[in-house]
């Protein structure tokens, strides 16, 4: 078997399909093929993977991984293959085992684990399409990859193969060498029009869409699969019988749903806005200037302006970093989703690589979004990178081709604390557009932190001294500020006492600021960032 690489090209012959012979291309020399090139063409680039699957089935290639999240998209391109070329499907479930789709429905016996599955296809040397909807908790198992291995050759050498769905998949080194993969793309956008179109046909709601706002709901299906779109409109119609604007909130909220509940992101409601961050002034003229691209990127790409990469956000714990996440979603108008590190990791071996694919891929899936990843230095820190078999290098790996080659609308927003577990890698220019330092706040900004957190608990902070709490704590952070006020008011309730300016000061005398009990610690914090970064305020 000779699979065809992008240096070959077809001879004479048909490109639809069939035999077809290939000659290598080295400069302007045409190279007789091996012995071996009469093999089925494969398509440099094939749109239609019903279609890349054919070929690649019958180019022999015995594994092949189908890369969506689509389940039911999936069951259509195999369904079409195995028609196509007049093969039987299989697919194996943990509870029945090898079961044909269609025709009798046969059980094959004893193949309940995946290991007798395999070696049932090695023994039994029956063609056919071979569909594992999982197998990753099996596959540490280095008889399992042997057998899979094993079955995969075996069906390339007839007609056939092992066909692993899912997404993000990844397979052990032995045996992803000798597969291939078939990426399903999301829907086009005129797909999406004629889903409406057709559950629009089949309900007949009362229409109220004008053009603009049907735009703006193909807008929200994308990054849906068909099913799940299907889903979501289906159930709004039925809801009140009407498909209208009132309804595009709902496909938005359905949609977000839909992609996040297994993706390990987690949705935050923007609550907060930028006028409730005091100080970080030019950090925020930053921000705002890049805001006409986002709310308005039809104009930027007249003048070719990519959307926002992202901003990393060093400083000192507690001075508005997280905050910040949170604000700029609300200014931009965008939905802010948050990646919690301490859930990527899981014991079986590329599970959390594959937990961290999808989770950028669930985020790609709703942009344009900002997706907010808090003390990033804990998800791709390489501190003890020799421990853990390489993992830390492959998450931080990952996510730096990430940062760099993504395609779609996410803004990226990152906050560390340690700057010393930073991998020097994630400060490099292209990751993030800035790298901003988040200090202490200055005495005008403790002054507004404490007129904002007295605003936000019923006191009117022009009764209060603000001059003077703003000199009191010189040092403190915002985080801390707003604990005393907390604190204050406990002990004002407490005696049924109104809140005072000397209660205040109470409070702020019993407090050690972060700046003294680590004083040594923030002190080197800020002599690195000094050149290194921009200052946020």
């Amino acid at each position: 078997m000779f699979p065809p690489r992008p240096e070959w090209e077809a001879g004479p012959g048909t490109r639809t399909g069939g035999i077809v012979r290939f000659r290598r291309v080295e400069g302007h020399r045409r190279v007789a093929p091996p012995k071996c090139a009469a093999v089925s063409f494969i398509p440099m680039t094939t749109p239609d993977p019903l279609a890349e699957l054919d070929i690649l089935v019958r180019s022999r290639y015995g594994i092949i991984l189908l890369d969506t999240a689509d389940a039911t998209e999936a069951d259509t391109i195999l369904r079409g293959v195995s028609t196509r070329q007049s093969l039987a499907l299989w697919v194996w479930s943990r509870h029945a085992g090898l079961k044909r789709i269609g025709g009798d429905g046969a059980l094959a016996k004893d193949t309940q684990l995946p290991l007798a599955a395999l070696q049932h296809l090695t023994l039994t040397g029956a063609e056919g399409l071979y569909v594992f909807p999982v197998l990753e908790p099996w596959l540490e198992d280095a008889g399992v990859a042997s057998a899979l291995h094993e079955a995969g050759a075996m069906l390339g050498q007839r007609r056939g193969a092992v066909v692993r769905v899912g997404d993000a998949v990844k397979l052990p080194a032995s045996v992803a060498r000798d597969s291939a993969t078939v990426p399903i793309a999301s829907p086009s956008p005129d797909q999406y029009r004629d889903l409406v179109r057709r559950v629009v046909r089949d309900l007949q709601p009362k229409m109220e869409l004008s053009p603009e706002d049907t735009a703006t709901l193909l807008q929200e299906l994308r990054g849906l699969t068909r099913e799940e779109a299907r889903r979501i409109l289906t159930r709004v119609i039925l809801d009140d019988g009407l498909l209208g604007p009132h309804d595009i909130p709902k496909v938005s909220a359905a949609k977000r749903h839909s992609v996040l509940q297994e993706s390990l992101l987690e949705y935050y409601p923007a609550e907060e806005s930028l006028a409730d961050v005091a100080g970080l002034e030019k950090l925020k003229q930053w921000l705002a200037s890049r805001q006409a691209v986002v709310n308005d990127p039809a104009r930027a790409a007249t003048f070719h302006l990519p959307f926002p990469r992202g901003i990393l956000l060093l400083g000192v714990p507690g001075c508005g970093k997280s905050l910040t996440a949170k604000a700029v979603a609300k200014a931009w108008g965008l939905p802010l989703v948050r990646l919690d590190a301490s859930r990527l990791y899981n014991k079986y071996v590329g599970e959390t690589e594959r937990n961290l694919h999808r989770a950028f891929r669930a985020a790609e899936r709703v942009s344009p979004t900002v997706l907010w990843i808090d003390e990033i230095e804990k998800a791709f820190s390489i501190d003890g990178a020799g421990d853990d078999g390489g993992l830390s290098l492959r998450l931080l790996g990952s996510f730096l081709s990430w940062l760099q080659e993504r395609k779609e609308s996410v803004f990226v927003v990152a906050t560390a604390n340690e700057i010393q577990r930073i991998p020097p890698e994630l400060l490099r220019k292209g990751r993030f557009d800035e790298v901003f330092f988040v200090d202490l706040p200055r005495a005008h900004e403790r002054e507004a932190i404490f007129a904002l957190q007295l605003s936000r608990r019923a006191q009117q902070p022009e009764r209060f001294d603000l001059d003077a709490l703003g000199s009191a704590t010189e040092g403190w952070s915002g985080a801390e500020i707003e604990q005393a006020v907390v604190g204050a008011l406990y002990a004002c309730l407490s005696a049924s006492a109104p809140l005072t300016d000397a209660s205040l000061l109470q409070e702020v005398g019993r407090t050690q600021p972060l700046s003294v009990t680590m004083q040594e610690r923030i002190t080197e914090l800020r002599r690195w960032a000094h050149g290194r970064t921009v200052p946020a305020s």
